[in-house]
């Protein structure tokens, strides 16, 4: 029986194939392992592979295959004008006296005249602010010689206000009563919106409108269309000129015409679009 355990083992270190050898004969089954010292071998198939349901799938992509964003940058404006429903007028006194004191007084007196002439007008006492007050002296530079300095000759008081006239149908009415009051000072006068978020949002509209058009037509022509748009910045508002005017204190046989006409209001969107290629 040993001769016959030695010609199996024999066979299966030839083959290379067999680790456990199984006897034969007797009806006894005994098992021969090979010493501890010899290296075991293991041969096995490669598993299936594992499917798990409702995995989420991973991605891998080259890195040479991210390209960069294709953008197109468009500045565009929209200009919208409106009738104006309000306006700013900019007046004051200016008042000279011998000293400081007698300057300062005049123009008190006048200008307490031109408030009770603007409340007779019904201009609400909020609608009026003092916007520049100035007390400056006088001199005389002529007739100098021998370096000497200028002669004082008195002082001058200057007080400006600022006035919102809601009416504008008595706006001229309003200057009038002012310079007959003592006002002799016009610095200024501006017409606009009281509320004038609906034009300027209509300006918006306007502006992003055309650069999307103009976006839409830069990128036809350059073979790609508009994917998104990435940015968006404002710029520019409501600034209209001033109508500058002087006046001197006199009696007026008629109210001074006044021509409101319109009033522009301008935004310029500053907007960046991604670009891609059209899909085939």
């Amino acid at each position: 029986m040993r001769k016959l355990k030695k010609s199996h083992l024999m066979l299966g270190l030839s083959g290379l194939a067999l680790v456990t050898l199984t006897a034969c004969g007797g009806g006894s089954q005994e098992a021969e392992t090979a010493p501890a010292d010899t290296p075991a071998v293991e041969i096995s198939a490669a598993p299936a592979p594992t499917v798990t349901p409702n995995a989420d799938p991973i991605e891998t992509t080259h890195p040479n295959s991210i390209q960069p964003e294709t953008t197109l940058s468009i500045s565009a404006q929209g200009s919208v004008e409106r009738a104006p429903d309000i306006a700013f007028l900019n007046a004051g006194v200016q008042t000279q006296g011998e000293t400081a004191q007698a300057a300062m007084s005049a123009n008190a007196t006048a200008m307490n005249g031109v408030f009770d002439a603007l409340a007779a007008a019904n201009v609400d006492r909020s609608d009026m602010q003092t916007s520049n007050f100035s007390l400056q002296p006088q001199y005389d530079y002529s007739n100098r010689s021998n370096g000497q300095p200028p002669r004082l000759t008195g002082y001058q008081a200057s007080n400006q206000l600022t006035v919102r006239v809601r009416d504008l149908e008595s706006l001229g009415e309003t200057m009038d009563a002012l310079v007959s009051a003592g006002g002799n000072t016009f610095n200024g006068l501006r017409f606009a919106l009281e509320d004038d978020r609906a034009a300027k949002n209509a300006a918006r509209d306007l502006a992003m409108k055309e650069a999307i058009s103009r976006a839409e037509l830069y990128a036809a022509a350059s073979g790609y269309e508009v994917a998104r748009v990435v940015t968006i910045s404002e710029s520019g508002g409501y600034a209209p000129q001033p109508m500058a005017m002087m006046a001197e204190a006199r009696s007026m046989d008629r109210s001074t015409p006044i021509a409101s006409g319109e009033v522009g209001y301008s935004v310029t969107v500053n907007v960046t679009f991604e670009l891609r290629k059209p899909a085939n």
